[in-house]
């Protein structure tokens, strides 16, 4: 048969040169040539495990082979410039030109499909402003002991351990030469992140790195240890972030090495949990507690938390209890189901979580209904690369934006999607020190510093064009958006804002709310009515 034609023309082809070689010494590389996919094709008919291979002998491992180089194939020859999978190639682009200082700008015409339905756009003034520059800032927790004035663009959480060493370094070192923060990830502060002295955020996660005791639960002198040093400018309590968001991990003991169970403050050579759930806290209550708690142990710096939205009811919970107890938050930072890992399960990446939009839109109209949103300050993630989707985030409600794969980006990732490898062919998520040694901090963290600041200049000359002096300015009438062939709404038109107090009296005729508001509870996460109603709804 045609299947077995190559494994018999191997076989074949090795006995011929076997042969020639008694008379000519030199046909005995031809029987290597041919012998070794003969052996293949040999194996291939004996193993069991592999129906394909009993079946095509040698040629299954052609299918094998482009298949493992279909992401590639896919990436450099067959999308579009515009398909999102999940940056386009002119999203990419966009970044390298801006890290590079080079002429980001395009000829002859959009790309875009401006009559397709989703396009938005900003709109113009016939006055454009002339803002002062492009350092736009804004100041969290005015009433701590130590605010913080921080960039409306920053790094978003990314450990050590899952970016490697020289990336960290490149990170803060532009960070630092930028004047924005850089959030450490749940990893805690590792060495590379001290070396430059750029502003960090410290996220602590349910396994409490850097803050932990040998039991993994937090430990306050430890805590207060590493938050009072003056680089450590906020803390960020880490709930749930949007690529895997309910899902706990585990790092191998292979994998903690020297440095990493010393930054994570774990045992070398054991495996390094980080659970599904906080342990210092089971209520809404409780975490802010705990909050308070962090707010006095690192010296009065602004402490927040961090989630991607979920059961509607668990984060109404949360803001009856600031509500009830007084106890707020400096900040929150709204992760979308868009944003990014270095690994998390295919359903958990494609199908858990309420995108970025959707989320902003839900926290900031709760804050707002609550007549709390001018005291704690909002902050959004989830694929954020160029100016117009920071506008269109703080159009939404952010008061500034945080990115991570966009400063991958600039770090010179390819999106090879290879990050939970150990293969990264750039040496930025990688611990492989044969590829990460070759990633040159000082050009890498020039790059981080050049896009930072030149997707601020965009942001200025695109307020500008729209006669604004600062993004605080922006609001859901300016973002329009293509809803069919025939109709456009701005943002204000397609959602529905509350108005300032709104939640403090009735209920207002919004879904979630009216579904949701009355049965959430500041004592507990669980709200039983809803979930009732929720199950009787379905059996209906």
């Amino acid at each position: 048969m045609s299947r077995y034609a190559l494994y018999v023309f191997c076989l074949l082809a090795t006995a011929a040169a076997l042969l020639l070689s008694l008379r000519a010494p030199a046909w005995g590389w031809g029987a290597v040539a041919f012998g070794a996919p003969a052996a293949l094709g040999t194996w291939d008919l004996l193993q069991r495990r592999s129906t394909l291979r009993r079946n095509y002998p040698i040629l299954a491992h052609f299918r094998y082979g482009l298949e493992s180089i279909g992401p590639e194939m896919r990436q450099y020859f067959i999308e579009s410039d515009t398909a999102e999978v999940p940056f386009s190639r002119q999203q990419r682009a966009l970044v390298y030109q801006r890290a590079k200082s080079v002429n980001d700008t395009r000829p002859f015409g959009t790309l875009q499909d401006v009559y397709g339905t989703d396009y938005e756009w900003i709109n113009h003034s016939l006055l454009p402003a002339e803002p002062g520059g492009h350092d736009f800032r804004v100041v969290v927790g005015e009433e701590r002991a130590q605010s913080y004035s921080a960039s409306v663009f920053n790094i978003s959480a990314m450990s050590f351990g899952a970016l490697s060493a020289n990336a960290i370094r490149a990170l803060n070192e532009g960070a630092r030469r930028g004047g924005f923060y850089h959030d450490t990830g749940e990893g805690s502060i590792s060495a590379y992140h001290r070396e430059c002295g750029g502003d960090l955020v410290w996220e602590i996660g349910s396994g409490y790195f850097g803050c932990r005791d040998e039991a993994g639960r937090f430990d306050p002198e430890r805590f207060a240890a590493n938050a009072r040093d003056p680089q450590v400018r906020m803390i960020e309590i880490k709930l749930s972030q949007g690529a895997k968001p309910g899902h706990g991990g585990v790092l191998p003991a292979a994998k903690v090495s020297a440095e990493i169970a010393q930054c994570r403050g774990v045992p070398m050579g054991v495996d390094c949990v980080s659970p599904a759930r906080h342990g210092a806290f089971d209520s809404p209550r409780g975490l802010l507690a705990f909050v308070e708690r962090l707010r006095g142990l690192c010296g009065g710096k602004p402490v927040g938390f961090k989630l991607a939205i979920g059961h509607p009811w668990e984060w109404f919970g949360i803001a009856k209890a600031m509500l009830e107890t007084g106890t707020l938050p400096d900040f929150i930072v709204v992760d979308g189901a868009e944003g990014g890992t270095g690994a998390a399960p295919a359903e958990f990446i494609d199908h858990v979580g309420v995108p970025m939009h959707e989320g902003l839109m839900l926290v900031h109209n709760t804050l707002v209904g609550l007549g709390l949103r001018e005291r704690i300050r909002v902050a959004a993630a989830g694929r954020i690369v160029s100016a117009f989707d920071i506008a269109r985030a703080m159009a939404m409600g952010a008061d500034w934006c945080n990115a991570g794969r966009g400063f991958m980006f600039a770090l010179g990732c390819i999106q090879a999607q290879s990050c939970h490898t150990d293969r990264c062919p750039t040496g930025v998520a990688t611990q492989d020190p044969r590829r990460w040694r070759h990633l040159d901090v000082p050009d890498k963290a020039t790059r981080v510093f050049n896009f930072h600041q030149n997707t601020l200049k965009a942001l200025r000359d695109l307020l500008a064009a729209a006669g604004l002096e600062h993004p605080r300015q922006l609001g859901p009438e300016h973002i329009l958006r293509r809803v069919s062939a025939v109709e456009v709404r701005s943002l204000a038109a397609l959602y529905r804002f509350l108005e300032p107090g709104e939640l403090l009296g009735k209920v207002p005729a919004h879904a979630v709310f009216q579904a949701f508001w009355a049965s959430a509870r500041s004592d507990s996460f669980v709200a039983p009515s809803a979930v009732d109603a929720m199950r009787a709804s379905k059996v209906r």
